[in-house]
């Protein structure tokens, strides 16, 4: 073998074993590809895909947002999981699988004696949050599996690290499937006031507000997280249809359906979500289409603003807040054939001029001229995002000068909005 040749062997072989040890650009990427696209409700499951994928080649502008959605999720890795059946009292009715909360602004009218221990009658501080209500009931437990779930599984779906997956499928179990420790799918007992209401329909909105974040979770899980099973998606769609159904069929839920402010929004967009994620393509199209008329026309006026959500003490938040609730739907929309965004009521209503009305406060460019007792700016970000991505001309241009919220923007890993100042109610 002429030397020549003896080096071209040689040089074969070490190509060969560099490829061994060494997988190409291509083979890197297709180890760490994302997973299938997931079939998320408010989410778009395919622009999550493509984001994953811009993460495998290493998109740097991506770098920063995934350090922070992790270190969230590397928080809840120690904490949880949480269940319904650990409050010191179970709820009226004994029950202790089902859900309780107290209504949040609602507070003892004289200080409690042995013959009168909750300090009764209650009541109404509108904006002012008692803080009884977050001793003694599920409310805070509950939010944690909400954001918990949500974080971990993002987390899971952009790194591939199945310590994430493993912790969310550990959380959602515990709150909603095993026997011994499961919620019952009704809110019948959400916002209780004492000595006066066992519960409300008001209640509704403690899952409402930010339940789809959970819907979207298991659709993540569901592109083949390690550890959860085909058993744990069956069980979690039987609960979600379960509750779904007592959401439509209860007096609670229709009367939280025909609520006029933010809490019909919210129900809307519930509803909407659960319905798609259980198969009833139908019931969720139809929820975003009414909602033009039946919440929209009524609710935002000609300039955009809110005037329900006006008179309230706290009308930044609460302005912000029912945004969230149509941005989301208006995301569900995407799916069931329904452009919520490019609704036009016959004053000019349309969710556009409801966020551009929030433009200037949201950019710092004026001080918010109404009622608010904590103003946050950050909390306006994700429903300009969302504003900014459905082709808002106005809110693309505000969208640099946004101020991030606490942890970071994570607007390029979960473009949907959430709430993001603290929600009270």
């Amino acid at each position: 073998m002429s030397g020549r040749s003896r080096a071209a062997v040689v040089l074969a072989a070490v190509v060969t074993l560099a490829a061994v040890l060494v997988p190409s650009a291509q083979a890197t990427h297709a180890t760490h590809a994302a997973p299938k696209t997931p079939d998320t409700a408010v989410l778009d499951g395919a622009r999550l895909q493509q984001t994953k994928h811009r993460l495998d080649r290493g998109d740097s502008q991506l770098r920063g947002s995934v350090r922070n959605l992790t270190a969230r999720a590397d928080n809840w890795l120690n904490q949880g999981p949480w269940t319904v059946v650990d409050k010191p009292k179970p709820a009226p009715g004994g029950d202790v699988h089902d859900y309780l909360s107290q209504a949040p602004y609602w507070w003892p009218s004289t200080t409690p004696t042995a013959d009168n221990p909750w300090g009764c009658p209650y009541v109404q501080r509108d904006g002012q949050r008692n803080p009884e209500v977050d001793t003694g009931t599920d409310r805070q437990d509950v939010e944690k599996v909400f954001d918990s779930t949500y974080d971990l599984s993002l987390a899971w779906y952009y790194t591939g690290k199945k310590k994430y997956a493993e912790k969310a499928g550990q959380v959602l179990r515990t709150w909603f499937l095993n026997p011994a420790t499961k919620m019952n799918p009704n809110l019948n007992h959400a916002q209780f006031i004492p000595c006066k209401y066992d519960g409300r329909a008001i209640g509704i909105i403690d899952f409402s507000q930010s339940y789809t974040s959970v819907v979207d979770a298991l659709a993540l899980l569901a592109t083949g997280a390690p550890g959860w099973t085909k058993a744990d998606r069956t069980g979690m769609t039987r609960w979600n249809s379960d509750f779904l159904d007592w959401l439509v069929d209860s007096d609670f839920g229709k009367q939280e359906g025909a609520a006029a402010n933010n809490h019909g929004t919210f129900y809307d967009m519930q509803v909407a979500a659960l319905a798609y994620a259980t198969g009833d393509t139908g019931l969720a199209r139809r929820t975003v289409r009414d909602a033009a008329a039946k919440r929209l026309d009524p609710q935002i006026a000609g300039d955009g603003s809110q005037p329900q959500e006006l008179a309230r003490t706290r009308s930044w938040h609460y302005s912000t807040f029912d945004l969230v609730a149509y941005t989301r739907l208006a995301a569900i929309g995407r799916h069931v054939g329904v452009n919520l965004w490019a609704h036009q009521g016959p004053d000019g209503q349309s969710l556009f001029k409801a966020v551009d009305y929030l433009l200037p406060a949201a950019t710092g460019a004026v001080p918010w001229p109404h009622p608010e007792l904590e103003f946050y700016r950050y909390a306006a970000s994700d429903v300009v995002h969302a504003a900014a991505d459905a082709g808002d001309k106005a809110a693309q241009k505000a969208v640099p000068k946004l101020q991030a919220p606490p942890g970071g923007d994570l607007w390029a890993l979960r473009p949907a909005a959430e709430q993001l100042d603290s929600i009270a109610g």
